[in-house]
């Protein structure tokens, strides 16, 4: 028999061998049930291939040495199986073996479906080519395909530069769900059983249900991106969170957003109800539909009931932490079992690249991972905080939990855990109050990432350096204690697009902390306001005085910008977080004589007009302003007076008129104004010939205008400009003459500006230019401007594949400049939750 003869009948020796193995075991060892069940279907599905890889083998008698591989991961595989049913429970040590036992299998699984996925897709490649070899085929074979692909490529490129343009008018609203991004154990089985119960004809609404940190959210972002779930319902499956305050109106919004479909703002609840229900009854006719509600709170019952209608192949999934009676299929979510809460904890607290130096005892582990009571979020966050940490700490972290208690006992037990987690080294016990300044933001809510860091650079950092709160945001993120996304990862020092996300469990303890002292006495004080019903702290007497530095006010859509009065002298940073479609400032802002950052977020659908605007001007020491999806009428007037300004931010703002004539003495106005960022504001289609008297000036960013044509000429006067972005103005078609009076400019960024065509013919005049960014500038073809040579400080260009070919005669003249081919990140990042 020839080589590749023994190879296949090897290989179906002991893939069988395998086979069998676990399905006589399966059932038997339940701490790797989940596990094993999850080998078996894929060794059920790589079944039916077996005798045509032994016959491909057998008739082209080649050797294969992915084959051969597999073999012997096999073989081993039936002796850990067979270890695994072994380990007994009342062993101290079951918990972490099973845990480095589990890490084998799945590994083991893996390299099966990586066979199945890619080596087996590459070997029957190979054999068909070399069969078509022999019947004298392939040539002409391959000279029609090869035709037909460079059709389709050249009419796929032709389609992509026509919709390119289209996309950056996409809404930043959607409801789908984003792919899982965390380390995720323990729900493969929950994943089939819930599969199941929808696949049941009579099951129309499904409550998910489990303690708050359980992983719910996690499991239906898998359902939606399930392989056989897609099948299903295609592109008929929307993701939609409710949290604590929904607002069904801006709900529904989302869904007619996703689905492409137009509509004008909703009158009322039952307006948007009706118009959903036509919506789906038209969508639902040519497929399924899926709509997954979650984060459902109690008292929002009613609400889930007007998404229910009379729609064939119409299903909803609830999750909640409360199991409402009144829904009779549920589904209850387990806390991870010892096995799989081992494997998250050693993931979370990377014990798996521990060495001999780093050892921690295995009895630590096992003690710690007991305390957490299979908690995800806990086992995340408490794994996460001792990474890296000697056993030492580990072990003082242990004496400080109490003997017999459960972490499960109640939410305020799992709240004391997690307050553990916060026990900071004496270098970065300010981490502390970065973590619970994160409270002061609504609940499932987006948070800029732009927006914390003036926040934490106003209130804790004395050199107001922006680069220690960037610093604290990764470390956050690091020790799992808020998630960060990054929407531009090539870009180091620009974070007007990213978020942060933060657990509900975690937001719950931020406030938990921040409320120990009395109200008045808070030096971090968060208000929550439903409807016009403030605390009752705040209505006792006329006027309130309070103590803090940091004061967060969230309100409803019902709220009326009714404010009662307060005296607040020492706040340095407010957070205002509305609904409304009206919105005033309070008028006690105008006596908050020490307020240094301001940032105002309209979490509605549509951009609201922000009266009350002018209060601002009476505030010395306001350093920093933030607005998002607001509208500003007169933002030009209200500058005059702010002359300790030094940054303004303004994403999804029309602002329009508040760019208005004005005849401000800038130089006299507005004398510390070093940073302008403009982000997704359609509206804008001219810089005001103010701005560009902002002599101070340093980095203006200006990104996703697509209204905007042109940049004033007067450019030239901001000398002091280091940083101008320019990223993603769609219609900004060429870049003034005068740019090349910005000696001191350091970075410049022109991607995706699709209408670009040519650079100014003296660029190199730019002699401090470091970074030059100007991925996919599509119209951008031509022979770069010979003063290029000039940029002798050029360190870093990135650019696409077509942008680099136009950098290669240029790069003998430059010693240590680096073209960088920007990777196409494809995502949804971008998108609202």
């Amino acid at each position: 028999m020839a080589a590749g003869g023994f190879v296949g009948a090897a290989f179906g020796e002991g893939f069988a061998i395998l086979h069998d193995t676990v399905k006589h075991v399966v059932g038997q060892i339940i701490m790797f049930k989940s596990i094993l069940k999850s080998l078996e279907s894929t060794l059920d599905g790589i079944a039916p291939v077996v005798q045509e890889i032994r016959r491909s083998s057998l008739a082209l008698d080649h050797p294969d040495e992915e084959t051969k591989r597999l073999i012997e991961q096999m073989k081993k595989g039936k002796e850990l199986i067979l270890k695994c049913s072994k380990i007994k429970r009342w062993n101290l040590n079951y918990c972490f073996k099973a845990y480095s036992y589990s890490i084998k299998l799945k590994k083991l699984n893996n390299a099966i479906e990586k066979f199945c996925q890619i080596d087996l897709t590459v070997q029957n490649t190979r054999t068909a080519l070399e069969t078509l070899i022999k019947v004298n085929q392939t040539t002409t074979a391959v000279l029609e395909t090869a035709a037909k692909v460079d059709l389709v490529l050249k009419e796929v490129t032709k389609q992509n530069s026509e919709s390119k343009k289209k996309k950056f008018e996409i809404r930043t609203l959607s409801c789908a769900a984003s792919r899982p991004r965390d380390y995720i154990v323990g729900l493969e089985l929950p994943l089939k059983e819930l599969k199941q119960l929808l696949s049941n004809k009579e099951v129309s609404l499904l409550l998910l249900t489990a303690l708050g940190g359980c992983g719910k959210t996690t499991l239906v972002k898998m359902l939606c991106w399930d392989e056989d779930i897609k099948g299903i319902y295609g592109e008929n499956i929307f993701f939609v969170n409710v949290s604590q305050a929904p607002n069904l109106k801006v709900m529904v919004q989302k869904l007619f957003n996703h689905n492409g479909a137009e509509c004008n703002e909703f009158q009322s609840d039952e307006e948007a109800i009706d118009q959903l229900e036509q919506l789906l009854n038209e969508i639902g006719q040519k497929q399924p539909i899926l709509l997954i509600l979650d984060d459902v709170w109690p008292g929002s019952e009613s609400l889930i009931e007007k998404f229910k209608f009379d729609i064939p192949a119409y299903k909803i999934v609830v999750t909640s932490r409360t199991a409402f009676p009144r829904f009779r299929y549920r589904y209850n979510l387990n806390p991870l079992n010892p096995v799989d809460a081992m494997s998250l904890f050693c993931y979370s607290a990377s014990l798996h690249d521990q060495d001999e130096s780093s050892y921690i005892p295995e009895e630590y582990i096992e003690k710690l991972v007991s305390g957490c009571g299979g908690l995800p979020i806990a086992l995340k966050v408490i794994g996460g905080s001792l990474r890296g940490h000697p056993a030492g700490v580990w072990l003082s972290t242990l004496t400080k939990w109490s003997e017999g208690h459960s972490i499960f006992d109640s939410d305020a037990e799992v709240l004391d855990c997690l307050q553990k987690s916060l026990e900071f080294s004496a270098d970065k016990t300010i981490l502390k109050e970065y973590f619970m300044d994160l409270g002061s933001f609504p609940e499932d809510q987006r948070i800029s990432a732009t927006a914390l860091i003036d926040l934490w650079t106003e209130l804790h950092e004395p050199s107001e350096n922006d680069v220690h709160a960037i610093a604290n945001l990764h470390e956050l993120h690091k020790r799992n204690l808020a998630s960060l996304v990054m929407t531009r990862k090539e870009i180091d020092d620009y974070y007007n697009e990213d978020f942060i996300t933060q657990h509900d469990v975690l937001r719950d303890l931020a406030i938990h902390l921040s409320n120990q002292e009395p109200v008045l006495q808070r030096k971090r004080l968060i208000v929550d306001i439903s409807g016009n019903n403030p605390p009752k702290w705040w209505t006792e007497q006329k006027q309130q005085l309070i103590n803090a530095r940091l004061l967060s006010i969230s309100t409803d859509e019902l709220f009326s910008s009714s404010w009662c009065n307060i005296q607040a002298p020492e706040v340095e940073a407010l957070v205002l977080n509305f609904q409304t479609r009206n919105y005033a400032l309070p008028e006690f802002v105008e006596k908050m004589v020490k307020l240094k950052v301001i940032v105002v977020t309209n979490y509605g659908f549509f951009p609201v007009e922000l009266s009350n605007f002018q209060l601002l001007g009476s505030l010395p020491n306001l350093k920093r302003i933030r607005l998002e999806k607001v509208l500003i009428p007169s933002l030009c007037n209200t500058l005059v007076l702010l002359r300790s300004l030094k940054k303004i931010s303004l994403f999804m703002c029309n602002i329009g008129q508040a760019f208005g004539n004005s005849t401000i003495q800038v130089s006299d106005s507005l004398p510390n104004l070093m940073e302008i960022n403009i982000d997704y504001c359609n509206d804008l289609v001219e810089l005001p010939g103010w701005l560009c008297e902002v002599l101070p000036l340093k980095k203006l960013r200006i990104t996703n205008c697509h209204k905007l044509p042109l940049l004033p000429e007067r450019v030239e006067n901001l000398t002091n400009l280091e940083v101008l972005r320019l990223r993603s103005c769609t219609e900004l078609s060429e870049l003034p003459d005068s740019i090349e009076s910005l000696h001191k400019l350091s970075i410049l960024d022109i991607s995706d500006c699709l209408s670009v065509c040519k650079l100014p013919k003296h660029i190199g005049e730019l002699h401090s230019l470091r970074e030059f960014h100007m991925k996919e500038c599509l119209r951008l073809r031509n022979q770069l401007p010979p003063s290029i040579m000039e940029l002798r400080q050029l360190k870093l260009v990135v650019c696409d594949e077509e942008r680099a070919k136009l950098w290669e005669p240029f790069k003998e003249f430059f010693s240590n400049l680096k073209v960088e081919v920007a990777k196409k990140d494809i995502n949804l990042n971008w998108l609202s939750k």
